[in-house]
């Protein structure tokens, strides 16, 4: 009986265009020939890229792993077209089996009697039982690489013809896997540029709000300085602050003045994710990993490698996925959803809160471990009422934007307006003060802009956490900022001497200037206070 027609079978491989469904057409064409009783592919991989292994204790040293076998056994018993048997996996090393040999020397091996070879045979008795007469073996090879063996046991003798056949079948299966593996990867690719894509729209129709940091006061330039501390470094910061800041901003700048500024910064809102999607949303999952799961996505820290990742609204991260986090942030290793195999990824973050997550360490909500990961820099960002100086820019900015937006004329507005404004406590901070001044163009169809405040002499100002009433403007006293520096160190070392040196803790200097202990060490080390000086 002859052979089947090659080009019949080169042109099915053709179409085909997954892995799967490549080793699927050549080990059924292989298998249906004439006096084929066993036909086996081998692929040279490592152990996370077999199905079979990949579950199993992963080994660094190269392998051949079965991926598709077809035949008909004398035994019942005896699935031949199972790919996770005895030979499932075969170590790279010369000599040891025939498959191995054929994989590390490229050479094709032909037994036309497998009852007279010695060498080659390991079962003999196995062979005898299943009347198998002879084996042919050959490399697949592309571009002079290795990519496995492909090998067949048969109930005849493997004349020329057939091991002539079956070689060039060999040279065309490993273009079509070679093709195989290219398209896959283009696949993974473009799907992992769409994500990114659809990412970064989400990101762009977020974003732009308040565009750059807008302000020049003595709180905000201090924040400032601190962000150029941190930026070159890759220490893990914790963003603290009162909601509508800026948080956002401050964890963009740092990115950008870092050495990560041309990897991506990538958000994820904690606070608006649902509790069981949160470990898809950070590592990703493998379709059909759970009711939904329709395709293979990539989770944010995958996103982010090389960059930075910016965990807003931090403290809403529930506690038992907190160890998972922290592991990552520590190994810099995770596990997709629905997969064994382990990815590593370069991250750095930038958490962000309006929570006091020491309360929530105490209250068993947060981990204290992870917050000390997490907190390696802390910083906190000025509400509005602490920086009233930067109210009239931010002001100006938001006319523009909204004007802009909303296609209308750019309104005036007054000095008054202004400065009610700055008496204004504005307990939203910088978002309330966008959204007064977005409404205030949407509603002004002409003329003075005016803004939807309550009247001055009701407006609350806070100082140090109390209530105090509204100071002229003529009794402001303007502190130029080399005499604020020194305040601010006269300050602090007083504090510390009324500690006695003790930064933290109860009673320690951070207490009593009520800000966090790692903010009270950065501003020591900003404004160069040495030990002897207060001790």
């Amino acid at each position: 009986m002859d052979l089947e027609p090659l080009p019949e079978i080169i042109l099915a491989l053709a179409e085909q265009r997954s892995l799967a469904a490549v080793l699927k057409t050549i080990i059924q064409a292989v298998a249906r020939q004439p006096g084929v009783a066993l036909a086996r592919l081998w692929l040279a991989e490592p152990d996370a890229s077999c199905p079979v292994c990949q579950s199993g204790e992963n080994s660094q040293a190269p392998a051949l792993h079965l991926r598709a076998s077809a035949g008909q056994s004398r035994q019942e018993t005896a699935d031949w077209n199972r790919i996770d048997g005895t030979f499932h996996r075969i170590p790279l090393s010369p000599g040891h089996l025939k498959i191995a040999h054929i994989a590390t020397t490229g050479e094709s091996i032909l037994i036309p009697n497998l009852a007279e070879d010695h060498q080659w045979v390991r079962y003999p008795d196995w062979a005898h039982a299943e009347g198998l007469l002879s084996f042919a073996g050959h490399a697949l090879l592309f571009r002079g690489e290795p990519l496995g063996v492909l090998a067949v046991f048969r109930r005849s003798p493997a004349d020329d013809d057939c091991f002539r056949w079956l070689r060039t079948m060999a040279n065309a299966a490993a273009i079509a896997l070679a093709n195989a593996r290219a398209f896959e990867d283009n696949e993974n690719l473009r799907q992992q540029l769409e994500q990114e894509r659809d990412y970064l729209r989400e990101e762009v129709a977020a974003t732009g709000s308040f565009g750059e940091i807008l302000g020049k006061s003595p709180a905000l330039e201090r924040v400032l300085q601190q962000v150029e501390l941190v930026a070159a470094t890759d220490a893990n910061v914790l963003v603290l602050g009162e909601s509508g800041t800026g948080k956002e901003l401050i964890a963009r700048a740092i990115h950008r003045r870092s050495p990560r500024s041309r990897k991506p910064l990538v958000k994820v809102n904690c606070g608006s994710i649902p509790h069981e999607l949160f470990e898809s949303e950070f590592f990703g999952h493998v379709r059909g990993s759970f009711t939904g799961a329709v395709r293979d996505r990539i989770g944010r820290f995958q996103l982010a490698d090389g960059g930075t990742l910016f965990l807003d609204e931090v403290g809403e991260i529930p506690l038992d996925l907190q160890s998972k986090l922290l592991r990552v942030l520590q190994e810099g290793e995770f596990e997709r959803v629905g997969d064994e195999a382990t990815r590593r990824v370069n991250v750095r973050v930038v958490a962000a809160t309006n929570r006091d997550l020491r309360k929530e360490v105490d209250e068993g909500r947060f981990r204290l471990d992870l917050y000390y990961r997490l907190g390696v820099f802390p910083l906190e960002v000025p509400p509005l009422r602490d920086r009233r100086e930067d109210i009239p820019a931010l002001i100006a900015h938001f006319i523009g934007q909204a004007a802009l937006r909303f296609h209308v004329p750019v309104p005036g507005i007054t000095n008054r307006e202004v400065e009610r404004a700055q008496l204004y406590e504005w307990p939203g901070n910088v978002r309330e003060l966008q959204s007064v001044v977005e409404r205030a163009v949407i509603v002004t169809p002409g003329g003075k802009l005016l803004l939807d405040l309550p009247e001055s002499g009701k407006l609350p100002m806070r100082q140090k956490g109390r209530a105090v009433p509204p100071i002229e403007r003529a009794a402001e006293t303007v502190i130029p900022e080399q005499e604020w520096r020194r305040l601010e160190r006269d300050n602090i070392l007083a504090a510390l001497r009324r500690a006695n040196s003790r930064i933290s803790g109860n009673g320690g200097a951070a207490q009593l200037l009520g800000i966090n202990p790692g903010t009270l060490a950065s501003r020591i080390k900003a404004l160069g206070i040495q030990k002897r000086s207060y001790e």
